[in-house]
């Protein structure tokens, strides 16, 4: 038997309407709105904007408080930048066994990131990995982050003595320079 051969007409439907004609980048649009919302004085993400020369960078020592008041400060090993899901890993050592968190800024439990000491100058690369390994594995920040903690309430309180000033850089309270 053969197959019959005619014009037998197909049904067609029209494309759906097109999303993209209302929004061209509906993902970034999302990310933005998410943005604002997380943080709605823009204070972390001009922290982390790249065109910002005080932003953290690799190797720098970061101290970051959480809403539990518990605080994790560590070498600043990477910085991945991904909108909503910006997030640095830090490394410490706590008790004498190296320790990595991964902290994403834009969390609601996430408090403050500020940054202790800048490196002394800067890394060759993106991702530190290599203090992984026990000839480049830092000491213990904890130092480093007691003294700025020192320095920064001397600075909020106002400290009058001349002798702390001069310790943290200041000019005592109540003598001007002459220019």
């Amino acid at each position: 038997m053969k197959p019959s051969v005619g014009n037998k007409k197909i049904r067609t439907y029209p494309p759906p309407p097109s999303v993209a004609k209302a929004s061209p980048f509906p993902v970034e649009d999302h990310q933005k709105s998410q943005i604002s919302l997380l943080d709605p004085t823009g204070s972390r993400t001009r922290l982390f904007n790249r065109e910002n020369p005080d932003a953290p960078r690799v190797g720098d020592v970061l101290y970051t408080t959480f809403k539990t008041g518990d605080p994790f400060s560590g070498v600043c090993m990477n910085i991945r930048r991904q909108h909503v899901d910006t997030a640095i890993l830090l490394r410490n050592k706590l008790m004498g066994v190296s320790v990595e968190m991964w902290i994403k800024i834009y969390s609601p439990n996430v408090r403050s990131v500020e940054v202790v000491k800048r490196a002394a100058k800067r890394a060759r690369r993106a991702r530190l990995y290599y203090l992984r390994n026990k000839k480049h594995d830092p000491s213990s920040v904890e130092p480093l982050v007691a003294e700025y903690l020192r320095k920064r309430r001397l600075i909020r309180s106002g400290g009058t003595d001349a002798k702390d000033a001069r310790k943290v850089g200041m000019k005592p309270a109540g003598k001007k320079s002459a220019k």
